[in-house]
């Protein structure tokens, strides 16, 4: 039983320093932002990551790992619409369990800084391999809208729990990435007392 403990320890730090690393850059990012972030002292965090380069590397690594469990849970259906709302599904609660890995892959985008964590730590390849996408070869219209719910999925999902609306806006968030795709239908949301 310690060792789940201890894994579930281990991807919370990793999550807040890679949200801590998103922010502020890994240069600026000390190894006291993270041990305070977390709850620890630093004596603490180094007993789990002894050095900041070794608290890098899990990230990039955790970053890896999940989107490998993106695209193994989607790769025995074939590309299509269910595919898509698997994925849609997958990424979603990966999204969901780990905003701070989110937050690191926008923090291009985000910020005018040069930071080589993210490109270390670019889970691209999977998760378009995910939705059937290859960018040498897929039509653009759908790489556009893949990228698109892609992105729209990243900031929602960001933007819901510091308001408390991880649960609420979840199948509101699935729908809107579902639609994002292409896909036309009606899409099942919950009941208002679930």
């Amino acid at each position: 039983m310690a060792r789940p403990f201890r894994q579930q320890i281990d991807e919370g730090i990793l999550d807040r320093a890679a949200a801590l690393f998103a922010r502020r850059g890994f240069a600026k990012t000390s190894i006291q932002d993270v041990a305070d972030a977390v709850g620890l002292s630093k004596a603490g965090l180094l007993h789990h990551f002894p050095t900041k380069d070794a608290l890098r590397d899990g990230v990039v690594a955790q970053v890896d790992t999940v989107a490998r469990r993106v695209l193994d849970s989607v790769r025995h259906l074939p590309v299509g619409a269910e595919r898509d709302r698997l994925a849609v599904d997958v990424v979603l609660d990966a999204a969901l369990a780990h905003p701070g890995l989110v937050a690191l892959l926008l923090a291009p985008a985000t910020r005018a800084e040069d930071e080589d964590l993210a490109e270390d730590a670019s889970p691209e390849a999977a998760v378009l391999e995910a939705f059937g996408v290859d960018p040498a070869t897929t039509a653009p219209e759908r790489a556009v809208r893949v990228i698109g719910a892609l992105g729209a999925l990243a900031v929602l999902t960001l933007a819901a729990p510091p308001e408390d609306q991880t649960t609420a806006w979840r199948a509101h968030v699935a729908a809107t990435c579902f639609d994002a795709l292409g896909h036309r239908g009606p899409v099942a949301l919950p009941r208002s007392d679930q």
